[in-house]
């Protein structure tokens, strides 16, 4: 989705749409446009919100007082904009003597801002980092320097993201310096609109600012691209491998080599954070895979590729074969194909699924798709760098599954291994992860952060539980989770979500089987349940009719739990 003007987010921003979410912003520069602007994209990435613009400069004034209005909008997100400028002011009021530590003054200002917005709302937070000026008191020497703006600037931007990731899981940095970088400093901000406006930005900066903060709010609410599927011949490596084999590819040195290898160690990055990938080429199998197996300079070799496609079907076709296999959203494709004829087919018979129109040279490629900014993460956990083998051996079992004459028979010889257990400090960050990025087995789409997590499971108003899965072939790792609400009368099934990939082997009834039995070890003998529909939830729409309970209207379910039968399953659980 390319950037479009401000003039067009002003148009946009007028829309009438009932709000999905709502948005405060609060700063210490003008963020009226800039709010106009975020409204317009939500508009525009059909995800409308709701954006409440705090007074200028009102940053403390409306953080620290519980009963400001800010908080009487009640906010699903929180955007903090502190502006380069204004830090750059306080940093010159402050002592020569102090301003070796001005960094980590600023950061306990700003944490005890988090502190108080934790108190008062279960807001997400997002904050601004400061993008860096340059020095022209030191030089380049400034950056040595402890005493020199341009070190604190940059040892402050460091501070706050360590301090997110360590103590305030539930406030998320948005890069503006990245789009300065990429606008250049004079395009990015106009000193006559700051000392005329108080306007941190240009207005032609605001779009890209707007486009980055809906990034982070849609990663939060699970629209997030999970694979990246990729052509080879002039796209992985220049020529082609049916005809110049694999001594006259260009890839290390050779010719262009060098700006595929670059291409290659994007993917390659992309897949250690979690991001699948998968091949999508018109060849013969073999011969495609023979530079993953035996050319010295691929970087992507077959164990990062989570599945394979190589014939002489059409692409679109395929495309859709991957997504079927992988049991992931449409959108949350990517594909990359150095063929202007392949791409609009995909872009027209898979309208969903993102087609990036390549530069020509491949020297600008990966500078272009770093430039895109499609894979905003909403959190990472040691779980995302396993992904692709946890789907390689899916593959493998779905290998193994037609060799056998019944299902019943083929779910004993996976010999599965699962364990529930209540959530714990090792595991917050990856149950977070699955509430933001679960979609479709998800019956209400709740989405938590881990923070959020940690004081549910802390809550004795609550009786949390996780699941991970093992078989002969591998490690699914932790593929489910659930919450439950005490009520007055009955345990309330708050969240229950589960990895698609584990379905129909008798996971949900192994599940429900143990959410029963919590609660009656809670004292409870009535089991509530609800079934919010999404767009993309569909697929468990009649989910718990199927496990027994009643339907009692708008969604609500109900179930007797005394006397209930406990199902049989292919599932041994350890303790």
């Amino acid at each position: 989705m390319e950037t479009v003007t401000y003039k067009e987010l002003k148009r946009l921003a007028k829309a009438n749409q009932k709000p999905i979410k709502r948005l405060a912003v609060v700063g210490d520069c003008a963020t009226q446009q800039l709010a106009v602007a975020l409204s317009g994209e939500s508009m525009r990435r059909d995800f409308p919100l709701a954006v409440y613009d705090a007074d200028y400069d009102q940053l403390e004034a409306l953080l620290l007082d519980g009963d400001s209005e800010l908080y009487a909008f009640h906010p699903d997100y929180i955007l903090i904009v502190c502006c380069t400028q204004k830090l750059q002011l306080r940093f010159e009021d402050t002592p020569l003597s102090e301003r070796e530590t001005f960094a980590e003054r600023e950061l306990e200002r700003f944490c005890g801002l988090w502190t108080r917005i934790a108190a008062n709302s279960s807001a997400k937070i997002i904050m601004f980092d400061f993008p860096e000026p340059d020095d022209s008191v030191f030089g380049s020497f400034g950056y040595r320097t402890p005493i020199s703006f341009a070190y604190q600037c940059r040892k402050l931007n460091m501070l706050l993201g360590e301090a997110m990731a360590r103590e305030y899981p539930n406030a998320c940095p948005a890069a503006l310096s990245r789009i300065q970088r990429q606008l250049g400093s004079s395009e990015f901000a106009d000193a006559r609109m700051w000392y005329l406006a108080k306007m941190s930005m240009q207005t032609e900066t605001l779009p890209y600012a707007a486009e980055l903060v809906l990034d982070i709010v849609l990663a939060t609410q699970g629209r997030i691209k999970k694979c990246v599927i990729t052509d080879l011949d002039n796209t992985l490596w220049g020529g082609v491998i049916g005809d110049d084999g694999i001594d006259g590819i260009q890839l290390g040195e050779l010719g262009t080599g060098p700006a595929f290898n670059a291409l290659q160690r994007y993917l390659k990055a992309l897949r250690e954070r979690g991001i699948l990938l998968a091949v999508c080429s018109k060849n013969h199998e073999e011969t495609a895979k023979e530079p993953f197996l035996h050319h010295p300079d691929m970087v992507l070799r077959m164990e990062d590729i989570a599945i394979f496609v190589a014939n002489w079907e059409n692409k679109a076709q395929n495309i859709r074969y991957i997504q079927e296999t992988l049991n992931i959203g449409m959108d949350s494709l990517v594909f990359l194909d150095d063929n202007p004829f392949e791409r609009n087919l995909v872009k027209g018979l898979l309208p969903e699924v993102t087609v990036p129109e390549l530069p020509e040279d491949p020297a600008l490629v990966p500078e272009f798709l770093e430039g895109l900014h499609l894979f905003e993460a909403a959190g990472y956990s040691d779980e995302d760098s396993g992904r692709t083998a946890q789907y390689r051996a899916e593959a493998n079992r779905r290998a193994v599954q037609s060799t056998y004459a019944d299902y019943e028979a083929y779910l004993t010889a996976l010999e599965m291994r699962a364990a529930i257990m209540p959530f714990d400090s090792f595991h917050y960050a990856r149950i977070a992860q699955l509430t933001q990025r679960s979609n479709q087995f998800n019956l209400r789409t709740i989405r938590y952060t881990e923070s959020e997590i940690e004081a549910l499971a802390a809550n004795p108003m609550y009786v949390t539980r996780y699941m991970t899965l093992s078989d002969r072939f591998g490690d699914h790792g932790l593929i489910s989770v659930v919450i439950l609400k005490k009520q007055e009368d009955a345990m309330f099934i708050d969240t229950w979500l589960m990895s698609c990939r584990v379905l129909r082997r008798g996971v949900e009834q192994c599940l429900f089987d143990a959410i029963v039995a919590l609660t009656l070890e809670q004292g409870y003998t009535r089991l509530r349940a609800e079934y919010l529909p999404t767009a993309k939830n569909k697929m468990v729409e009649h989910f718990y009719d199927e496990c027994g309970m009643t339907p009692i209207g708008d969604g609500q379910y109900e179930l007797d739990c005394t006397g209930y039968p406990m199902h049989q399953t292919k599932i041994t659980q350890e303790i």
